[in-house]
């Protein structure tokens, strides 16, 4: 089979994003941001200009404390702090805490397909999970998903970024010519993994946090664009 102008064959290695790709992440996030921009109801600055702010203050917290739920209750507080000029009470903060319960309570949901494609795609490639954010995080919705027997090995990592590849191919003594990296995120998934020598996949999902947004070569044949997660067994 051609992709691309690319040959696609039984024997590839599949690494495989987890977040937005193998379940539904971010959409709770965005609920919760929401409920945060309603309940600060700021008196001068509009939604998209609080949430303007509230993303330059994830970018730098992402930055120097990484990923994750408890990064994220940070720079909701940061956010409150930086618009009303002071440090938050209490009360606030117990706010914040009760809008973001969601966090903590999210089951973990599998995209559409993904269980029944997993199955199938584990009897004809080398399967791999590379995830980024807190460990324990991470850890657990990897052990609620299910899906972990799919896998050689699933590794968490502070940030995924084209050194994060290299080391990933180095790790597993794999061709990375031979190799694909499969997630809905531009800037984490898609970009570097292209930088290391890798093919990609890119499933969008339109909740993806707007930091993983990034601008894709549309000529370049190294890139195979799906419309869902089970469309892989088409090509794979």
């Amino acid at each position: 089979m051609t992709v691309g102008g690319m040959a696609v064959r039984r024997g590839q290695v599949l690494v495989f994003d987890a977040d937005d790709t193998l379940w539904e992440n971010n959409v709770v996030f965005e609920r919760v941001i929401d409920d945060f921009l309603a309940w600060l109801d700021h008196p001068t600055l509009d939604r998209a200009e609080t949430r303007a702010i509230l993303d330059d203050i994830e970018r730098a917290n992402a930055v120097a404390h990484g990923y994750g739920s408890k990064v994220f209750l940070r720079s909701l507080g940061e956010c409150l702090e930086r618009l009303r000029e002071r440090p938050a009470t209490d009360a606030e903060r117990r706010e914040i805490d009760r809008l973001a319960v969601a966090l903590v309570e999210h089951k973990v949901e599998l995209m559409p397909g993904v269980a029944e494609a997993l199955d199938e795609l584990a009897g004809r490639h080398e399967l791999l999970l590379l995830t980024k954010g807190e460990r324990e995080e991470q850890q657990r919705k990897l052990d609620a998903s299910g899906l972990l027997h799919h896998f050689r090995a699933a590794h968490i990592v502070r940030e995924k970024d084209v050194d994060t590849y290299r080391w990933l191919v180095r790790e597993h003594d794999f061709d990375p010519a031979r190799a694909w990296m499969i997630g809905n995120s531009p800037r984490s998934d898609i970009r570097p993994a292209r930088a290391a020598g890798m093919n990609a996949v890119f499933i969008p999902n339109e909740n993806t946090w707007v930091l993983e947004h990034d601008d894709l070569d549309p000529t370049d044949r190294g890139v195979l664009r799906l419309a869902a997660f089970p469309d892989l067994l088409r090509h794979f």
